[in-house]
């Protein structure tokens, strides 16, 4: 393949699968977790698919100046399984994470122990195979779990983002390893997500976020739409005092049974925000409740704080299980200091 000859990447003799994923555990070049080694034709297949000569930058971590290439893009990719269709997808999200909204360092440095949530919009999740309905959030799909995987590879091998190093995290969590969510477009009455964040219908796109652990919430014993989601409410405010107050981009999972609930009575995605925007809100006397009295007393136990400066900070998605009255909350990592960032995948909005 003639793309291999141009590629800039050290190159290392193994004798075969298991000595080069030997080599890269040594070197601490993975997730932990085995990777398939990235040879010259495996990396050029991935880059004809991506479009990019080797050295075309993807992106610019903006506190380092450090240029991540499409070479190293796909290098990851490859590593993490992607077939080479998946991987715009995971240059379009790292492209959306070097954007300054994002704050890239500062999320992946953190003790707070964030992960890159990828959320995917457009024809390209079918194209891809990518799932959005049972198990959204977990295992099932090889396109959703080896995007996600990719990301934090390149994390690890492009920016260092290893733990103890530039890594901090107290604890992190499992979104670490993958974080990729499709949105379940063909069974939702709403708009997704990517086209009201202003893309294009019928354009491929992903919005990524510096997010926590998602909360599973329950509600199966309302038709009411205020009752449920006020259970989505409720865990707004548990995060806000068992994590941080600071308010911003809340990724709300809503699953088909509680869409249907919604849509019948005539709710859509800006009813849900405002709803959420006017209840999710806390005192600053009730972090007493949370073990938290030091800062309780710390001003006016009536101070009011909100989830989100404005309705449209909530990220509604559509996605989950036919059935079942499972929803999430998917909190940010510090409130509005990162923020969620939408990027078309293989296109120009602005040309």
């Amino acid at each position: 393949m003639a793309i291999a000859t141009e590629l800039h990447a050290r190159r290392y003799e193994v004798d075969d699968a298991l000595a080069a994923n030997e080599l890269f555990q040594r070197n601490g070049w993975t997730d932990g977790l085995p990777i398939v080694p990235p040879t010259p034709e495996l990396v050029g297949a991935a880059l004809e698919w991506l479009g990019l000569a080797p050295d075309e930058i993807v992106g610019i971590e903006p506190v380092r100046g450090i240029a991540i290439t499409a070479e190293v893009v796909a290098i990851n990719a490859v590593m993490a399984g992607c077939l080479p269709s998946f991987v715009p997808v995971v240059a379009a999200a790292i492209a959306a994470m070097c954007e300054e909204p994002y704050l890239l360092h500062g999320s992946s440095a953190s003790t707070g122990g964030s992960a890159p949530l990828i959320i995917v919009n457009g024809p390209i999740r079918q194209e891809i195979g990518m799932h959005a309905s049972h198990n959204a959030l977990a295992n099932g799909s090889r396109a959703n779990a080896t995007i996600g995987r990719a990301v934090r590879l390149l994390l690890i091998n492009a920016l260092g983002c290893r733990p103890g190093t530039l890594d901090q995290s107290t604890l992190g969590h499992p979104g670490k390893y993958t974080y990729c969510l499709a949105e379940d477009e063909e069974h939702s009455p709403w708009t997704p997500l990517a086209q009201e964040r202003g893309i294009p219908a019928g354009t491929s796109a992903v919005t990524v976020l510096a997010a926590e652990a998602p909360r599973q919430i329950m509600n199966e014993w309302t038709e009411d739409p205020e009752e449920l989601l006020e259970t989505y409410a409720a865990e707004i405010r548990a995060n806000m005092l068992h994590y941080s107050i600071w308010p911003g981009n809340y990724v709300i999972v809503i699953p088909k049974q509680h869409r249907d609930i919604l849509a019948a009575a005539g709710w859509g995605k800006r009813a849900v925000r405002e709803y959420l925007y006017r209840r999710a809100r806390v005192r600053r006397g009730d972090w007493h409740a949370a073990g938290k009295s030091a800062i309780a007393r710390r001003g006016d136990p009536a101070q009011e704080y909100a989830a989100f400066e404005t309705p449209d900070d909530a990220l509604i998605v559509a996605a989950g299980g036919p059935a079942g009255g499972f929803g999430a909350i998917i909190p940010p990592w510090l409130g509005n200091r990162g923020r969620a960032v939408t990027r078309a995948i293989g296109a120009c909005v602005e040309c």
